[in-house]
């Protein structure tokens, strides 16, 4: 897999710099993303989010252990 550049940003030495195409000693660069479909980019981000809310439930959970653990500490 090709390393993906900033999209905004032009390649050193590169000059006509357009949507991911441009030329390079005399060549034409295809830097652009691989093609993907609809259903594919919506998966990826049902993904994405799904490992979102379980990284959020496990630092709320530890979150939780850390204030039981400097409650118990306190004297009343």
């Amino acid at each position: 897999m090709k390393k993906m550049n900033n999209p905004f940003e032009k390649p050193a030495g590169a000059s006509d710099y357009v949507d991911g195409l441009y030329v390079k000693d005399g060549r034409l660069i295809n830097d652009r993303r691989d093609g993907e479909t609809g259903i594919a980019q919506m998966s990826r981000m049902k993904h994405a989010l799904d490992r979102n809310k379980e990284i959020n439930k496990i630092a709320e959970g530890i979150e939780r252990a850390e204030d039981n653990k400097n409650f118990r500490g306190f004297d009343f």
